[in-house]
């Protein structure tokens, strides 16, 4: 269509041009005495456009003249730009494909040329950003050579270099590739140090928050490992799983870490919720807390939440349960006997809860039911300890009675056991 509509306005040209010059009678006269010039206005017009033309022409030519070594000056920094861009590409495919060494060299050959092209008076727009990466890939090769003096040197050029305010993020990105060199030493304080200096906003990243777990574990801050592991699986970093894991595993050895009552009692409140409804950390804790010489009903309080679980429970961290429960048996309450009586009903063919049960009854004098309960549960305990504490209570139960023959039986696969 556009093609179309060109060729008709040609046509219209053309028709008024032939219009126009075919009636044209005028006549240019120039008087040069003693000579007169008469010359018709179609010639002079095309004598004034072929001027035109001409003069147009050389012009363009003299301004392409005086242009070409500004051409020649752009075309080389053009050169020297891409070489730059080439030479980071070459750094980063041999970092990544471990060849360090190559790496780093190409990185410092980057760093050259843009110097030459800065010398040039060519300054281009991201100088900075790449001037600090190519320190950053030439540290990082420095780092996995071993070479620590060239990694400093670089690591501190590309700070500087990434300070201004368009290179924000590669400053933050170079604090954290420093953080990270540091744990890789396992120096958990200068890997602290650089993660500080980070803006808040960052300091939350996962990827920071990643590296200040692991400098918190390395420097043994228990505390300060947990509350960033709560960050991490708040962003959801790790799987429901992995972040469990973590976070059990860490508030157990912030229990681990109290040595009297007072410190255990502040490691227990200072956990979430959620985490004293975890099993695994209310048993630990009771037992811990046992084995301080705590309250037996301070234990129990703790276990609560495990026990209304039970029947979730896996066989061992069941075991787990029963076992802590038993430490402070001799203070047991009839609401709590009554607990154990009533998960024993639920959950009849379970030899724990009937060793737990026995064993209660045992405590309460209650010799009838604690010998039934207990001989029931000796038959299908797999636990070695509980087995044998079984046959221990039933040869009391019967040294008790003054029935020898069944004591001495009971001794005797409680020594087996």
């Amino acid at each position: 269509m556009r093609a179309a509509l060109w060729l008709l306005a040609l046509f219209g040209v053309a028709v008024a041009v032939a219009l126009f010059a075919g009636n044209n009678q005028g006549t240019v006269t120039l008087f040069w005495p003693p000579w007169r010039i008469d010359l018709s206005l179609n010639l002079v017009l095309l004598l004034l456009l072929a001027a035109f033309v001409f003069l147009y022409a050389v012009l363009r030519a003299l301004a392409a003249l005086f242009e070409l070594p500004r051409q020649a000056l752009r075309w080389r920094n053009q050169q020297k730009e891409r070489a730059v861009h080439a030479l980071l590409v070459d750094a980063i495919a041999h970092l990544m494909a471990g060849r360090f060494l190559r790496a780093r060299k190409a990185a410092e050959a980057a760093l050259t040329q843009e110097e030459s092209l800065q010398g040039s008076g060519e300054r281009l727009p991201h100088a900075g950003q790449l001037r600090a990466l190519s320190h950053v890939l030439a540290a990082e090769s420095a780092q996995a050579l071993q070479d620590r003096s060239a990694r400093d040197h670089h690591l501190q050029r590309a700070l500087e270099q990434a300070r201004a305010r368009d290179a924000q993020a590669m400053h933050e990105g170079t604090l954290m590739r420093a953080a990270r060199w540091a744990l890789d030493e396992r120096d958990a304080q200068a890997a602290n140090a650089w993660l500080r200096e980070l803006p808040q906003g960052a300091a939350r990243r996962t990827l920071a928050l990643r590296m200040k777990l692991k400098a918190a574990r390395l420097e043994g801050q228990t505390e300060e490992a947990l509350e960033t592991a709560r960050l991490l699986a708040k962003h959801r970093a790790f799987s429901p799983a992995a972040s469990e894991s973590i976070v059990r595993g860490l508030a157990t050895d912030l229990l681990n870490g109290a040595h009297d009552l007072a410190q255990l009692q502040r490691a227990w409140t200072s956990l979430d919720a959620a985490e004293r409804r975890m099993p695994e950390l209310a048993v630990h804790a009771a037992q811990r807390l046992m084995a301080l010489g705590g309250d037996a009903e301070l234990a129990r309080l703790w276990l609560l939440p495990a026990w209304e679980q039970y029947e979730n429970l896996a066989q061992p961290l069941r075991v787990r349960l029963v076992r802590a429960l038993e430490l402070g048996l001799d203070s047991i309450d009839a609401a709590w006997l009554a607990r154990f009586e009533a998960a024993q009903r639920a959950l009849p063919a379970e030899p724990v809860l009937q060793y737990l049960a026995g064993m209660a009854c045992m405590k309460r004098q209650l010799w009838g039911k604690a010998q039934q309960l207990l001989t029931q549960s000796a038959l299908g305990l797999q636990d070695a300890q509980m087995h044998r504490q079984a046959w221990r209570a039933l040869a009391a139960l019967a040294e008790d009675r003054g029935d020898t023959t069944t004591a001495a039986q009971a001794w005797k696969r409680a020594a087996s056991a």
